[in-house]
């Protein structure tokens, strides 16, 4: 059995065939989420594409080559309807995209309260999402990454995890007896990716971080909530770039496997972004962050 579950872990990490080649990962809580502290050594579910039963929230981490690293890091939050992660098509692909940049990738493996039979809800994916925040901010030494150039990037139900964090309360505590908890959990820059609609508020609070939007105008329930959330960054004048395409659908991923031209390269439009914004320039101050 074990050997088994070892193997389907492999399976989840393209290109990996043996453990021993898996990137290391780190709990947010090193002695398990709070409240939740029993549940931290029940065992992960994973198979094909998928991981469930998540219990023990953790940071898997892709460093990049250190002379292609420029400092800048994201959070990568894969979809899966708070069901199942997605873990190897809008996890491991994404970090191996961001770390083609120079860009540190931290894939968060998230609680999933609508799993059958879960005892988690909203909140505690939100905590997960700033916890993961202030654990890369307050290792940021430790991983070569400037506290002043780290994103949150969603996809689906990651999404709504990006905005269940972005759009909340997230300053450090200041005299924590956790000093994780004292660094502060914005995200300097976010990018959702067909997102859902829990987590967005009706009026976006006070300084949203700039924000990279993009889906498929067929994807007809999900698109109306990432053209609202552009609306709403034109309430609060701050920037947003929003793409929308014609066709593609629902979970399209990196667009790797598209038939479609424009989905199938759409990551470009997020080099774009990134390199106009100067978040992959470690010499400019990154435009919009504060």
């Amino acid at each position: 059995m074990k050997l088994k579950k070892l193997f389907l872990t492999a399976l989840l990490l393209p290109g990996t065939l043996l453990a021993a080649d898996a990137p290391p990962t780190i709990s947010l809580w090193p002695n398990g989420a709070p409240g939740f502290e029993a549940r931290k050594d029940i065992p992960e579910s994973a198979a094909s594409y998928w991981v469930k039963n998540i219990n023990n929230p953790s940071l898997t981490v892709f460093l990049p080559p250190k002379e292609k690293a420029n400092g800048a890091a994201v959070i990568i939050c894969p979809g899966g309807g708070f069901r199942e992660l997605v873990f190897g098509a809008e996890g491991v692909e994404p970090a191996k995209y961001f770390n083609n940049l120079g860009v540190a990738a931290f894939v968060l493996k998230y609680r999933l309260f609508r799993e059958t039979n879960s005892p988690y809800n909203a909140e505690n994916a939100r905590e997960d999402g700033l916890r993961a925040m202030r654990v890369v901010r307050s290792r940021a030494g430790e991983w070569g990454v400037d506290t002043n150039r780290i994103g949150l990037v969603g996809y689906s139900a990651g999404g709504e995890v990006v905005s269940l964090a972005a759009f909340t309360e997230n300053a450090g505590v200041t005299n924590a007896p956790d000093a994780i908890e004292q660094a502060s959990a914005r995200p300097d820059f976010i990018v959702e990716i067909y997102p859902g609609p829990l987590g967005v508020p009706a009026v976006l609070p006070p300084n949203p971080p700039p924000a990279f939007l993009l889906c498929a105008d067929d994807d007809r329930f999900h698109s109306i909530v990432t053209t609202g959330l552009l609306e709403k960054y034109r309430a609060a004048k701050v920037p947003a770039e929003l793409h929308l395409y014609a066709k593609g659908g629902h979970g399209f991923n990196q667009g790797q496997r598209s038939k479609l031209a424009s989905i199938h390269n759409w990551p470009d439009r997020l080099t774009d972004w990134l390199g106009d914004n100067n978040i992959l320039d470690p010499a400019l101050p990154a435009k919009g962050v504060k």
